[in-house]
């Protein structure tokens, strides 16, 4: 008789266990979906602060990021702005001249379909979606060079779509840029 009584005994101690398991993973549930909830309205309710718009079909044609546009220029303030287009299946220009210690603006957009932009071994990563110009800070400490992948996947040519962002001293910059206008450093 004593084994049936400790069976039930044993058996409401499970059926109590299971029950508050039961009551934290709802309450778990209920938790993360209010967050993305309120996540979902907050965004949907306060948009990024300036978004730029472009016409992915006359992006070479003129404008902002026509061929001639294209690379890196030192700005008035002595920031440098780079201009790039990603497109099936490469970066324009394929290699990026930089000068280290030097506030950068990276702003670049798509051509043709969803590419992602990351500089390896930096905080720059951005998808350049058609249509609207993607726009990154950065600053190099020391000069070398950086892969620069395309890290969305954009069709059957993806894994070949590779660029470098080659960072020089910013006294060898600005020698280079007293002779061009726009630079880069593909060949």
């Amino acid at each position: 008789m004593s084994d049936v009584h400790e069976g039930s005994h044993s058996a409401g101690v499970a059926a109590r266990i299971e029950k508050r398991w039961a009551a934290i993973s709802i309450i778990i549930i209920a938790f993360l979906t209010g967050m993305a909830a309120y996540a979902g309205v907050h965004q949907a309710t306060m948009p990024q602060a300036q978004v730029e718009t472009i016409d992915p079909t006359t992006l070479h044609l003129g404008g902002e990021f026509s061929e001639g546009n294209l690379g890196s220029a030192i700005e008035p303030d002595g920031s440098v702005t780079v201009r790039a287009i990603g497109q099936q299946y490469s970066f324009v220009p394929q290699c990026i001249l930089v000068p280290a210690r030097t506030p950068i603006t990276l702003r670049a957009t798509s051509a043709d379909v969803v590419h992602g932009l990351l500089v390896q071994g930096t905080n720059v990563n951005t998808m350049l979606v058609p249509g609207y110009v993607s726009v990154q800070h950065a600053s190099f400490s020391e000069p070398g060079e950086h892969l620069m992948p395309c890290q969305e996947f954009c069709s059957v040519g993806h894994e070949g779509m590779w660029g470098r962002v080659k960072v020089v001293t910013k006294e060898e910059f600005l020698a280079l840029s007293e002779t061009q206008r726009r630079l880069s450093c593909a060949k």
